[in-house]
């Protein structure tokens, strides 16, 4: 139903679709949430169950969450400014960031009214109208979670698909508060405030998660290993590119990214032709990737054999540490006394040398190989 009301607003809206269907989710998010929260607050009052009543809180900050996520989609698609050259996508972050820290604020608070039921237990009365309600919202829930992860898929939006697996957290937790009262009917034991704190720190663990995948693009985690790898791909399928570096992806929000790069060309090659070929190589990341490209060239000589003897040397040191190590801006500058050699090395974050250590040994291991040689070296650290 969700997709089809969608397709049906896409055709009839001029707006983006990414800001359509985050609406529509977002909207409907709302609706159902606080339905189910009412429902269960009844049946929560019904039965004097502290388990259900806080499934219905977790109801309701789901609704705020959906709030939240629907301002969200709403700023995120605000045009580009001159205060905002690269539009508001990160404001769809930022709104994450604020449902984890309410969805963490009412685990706490559960919590603490789930132990005060275990040290001081009330008596919770078994009722088919509640059992029916709670059935009831595992299936809304799982039509939730099913709507949220296709439309999330289909637009690449990690809101969306945060909150389809916080649907299937519900229909987790809910089932648990069912179980309790088959528990109680069958067995007499009560065991509501130790499903409540179950409940509870259900939704701590939900509020946590969400808030480390909300942080991390905020902060600047590294890309997409299939999107790098799709970017390299285009590049060096053009002839006339013999290597890149320097491969950087900046994440200005979904659908919102730049990437910049250093591609390298013949150093005997037409000015004009590679700048050309650069041109093209731009269009079509930008095509095929949906992004914004920006690629540096890289003049590299290929014919040098005392260059690439060199080279060769250099590589098969930083490959004997670890085979992370990589190099790249390798050339040559000769004079009649001293000759240059000038590259960058590109050091793992994980390895235990120090930058100095790298250089050092290096330009020690490259002077060994002829008293003329001295190392220029520039230590970049991987951005993929």
């Amino acid at each position: 139903m969700i997709s089809l009301i969608g397709k049906k607003i896409i055709k009839k809206s001029r707006k983006d679709s990414r800001e359509v269907w985050g609406t529509l989710c977002g909207t409907a998010g709302i609706v159902l949430n606080l339905l189910l929260c009412v429902s269960k607050a009844f049946a929560g009052i019904l039965s004097g169950s502290i388990a259900v009543t806080a499934d219905a809180m977790n109801n309701l900050s789901d609704a705020g969450s959906s709030i939240i996520s629907l301002a969200g989609f709403r700023l995120a698609a605000k045009k580009p400014d001159r205060r905002h050259p690269f539009g508001h996508g990160r404001t769809e972050y930022i709104s994450g960031l604020v449902i984890a820290f309410i969805i963490m604020m009412m685990g706490f608070e559960l919590a603490k009214s789930s132990v005060m039921k275990i040290i001081s237990p009330e008596e919770v009365e078994f009722g088919w109208l509640t059992v029916g309600i709670l059935l009831a919202s595992v299936a809304v829930k799982l039509y939730m979670f099913a709507y949220n992860r296709r439309i999330g898929k289909r637009i690449g939006s990690s809101t969306l698909t945060a909150a389809a697996m916080d649907s299937l957290n519900d229909c987790i937790s809910t089932g648990a508060t069912i179980v309790s009262l088959f528990v109680l009917k069958f067995t007499g034991f009560n065991a509501d405030g130790y499903v409540g704190a179950a409940v509870a720190l259900f939704i701590l663990w939900s509020g946590l998660k969400a808030a480390k995948e909300t942080i991390q693009p905020l902060l600047g985690s590294a890309p997409d290993p299939d999107f790098v790898k799709k970017a390299q791909e285009i590049v060096l399928s053009y002839e006339g590119i013999v290597g890149i570096h320097d491969l950087v992806v900046h994440d200005y929000g979904p659908g919102r990214v730049m990437i910049s790069l250093h591609a390298e060309v013949p150093e005997d090659a037409c000015m004009n032709d590679a700048h050309e070929l650069v041109d093209r190589v731009e269009r079509e990341l930008g095509d095929r990737l949906g992004c914004h490209a920006v690629i540096h060239m890289d003049p590299i000589a290929t014919n040098d054999i005392e260059l690439e003897r060199i080279k060769d040397a250099v590589r098969g040191i930083v490959a004997s540490w670890d085979g992370k190590f990589t190099i790249h801006d390798f050339r040559m500058v000769r004079g009649i006394q001293r000759t240059n050699i000038i590259f960058d090395v590109v050091v793992p974050f994980e390895t235990k040398m120090s930058e100095e250590e790298v250089k050092e040994t290096l330009s020690l291991a490259i002077h060994g190989i002829d008293p003329k040689y001295f190392a220029v070296i520039n230590v970049d650290r991987p951005f993929q």
